[in-house]
């Protein structure tokens, strides 16, 4: 029997994490183990009680204190989905001001498939920081999928099955 695979999954508060109980049960179903955390924002968007019973993990939103035990299994892949504006400038800086952040840049040097999926309005999109920091993520060997305007997780499963 191989041993199950982990996604470290941060999401992020725009439109498409409300739905993000449809992507956990597909993850599963491609034999994903799933530890949710959540920007502040969207811990506020979503039903953290009933994502905890979905994944079996709590849905982290703060550091765990001094001495806390890890509630995770260790990742084997990270993605961050939706990817806002605001959390793709922060990480391409390395701010670490929240977990999902920390989570995030951490990951850069973990040896493990990193996945972003974009989802960002045309006017940010526009701004001159956002450019620049998707591809300093590139470079990171981050893999940057943006996710398609009608939402279709089949995006997020087929990328993460073809990089881990």
């Amino acid at each position: 029997m191989t041993e199950r695979r982990v996604l470290a999954l941060v999401v992020c508060a725009a439109p498409p994490v409300l739905r993000i109980g449809e992507l956990i049960k597909l993850l599963h179903d491609d034999g994903w183990t799933v530890c949710l955390t959540a920007t502040p924002t969207a811990a506020t968007w979503v039903d953290r009680q009933a994502l905890a019973r979905q994944t079996g993990y709590p849905v982290r939103v703060e550091w765990r204190k001094p001495g806390e035990p890890e509630p995770y299994p260790p990742a084997t892949a990270v993605a961050v989905l939706p990817a806002t504006f605001n959390v793709i400038n922060k990480w391409a800086q390395g701010i670490n001001d929240t977990l999902a952040l920390g989570i995030l840049n951490e990951a850069l040097s973990a040896g493990i498939p990193v996945h972003a999926f974009p989802n960002v309005k045309g006017q940010l999109a526009a701004h001159p920081s956002y450019g620049p920091h998707l591809r300093l993520l590139q470079d990171a060997n981050v893999a940057v999928t943006p996710l398609p305007a009608v939402l279709d997780w089949r995006v997020v499963t087929d990328r993460l099955r073809i990089r881990g």
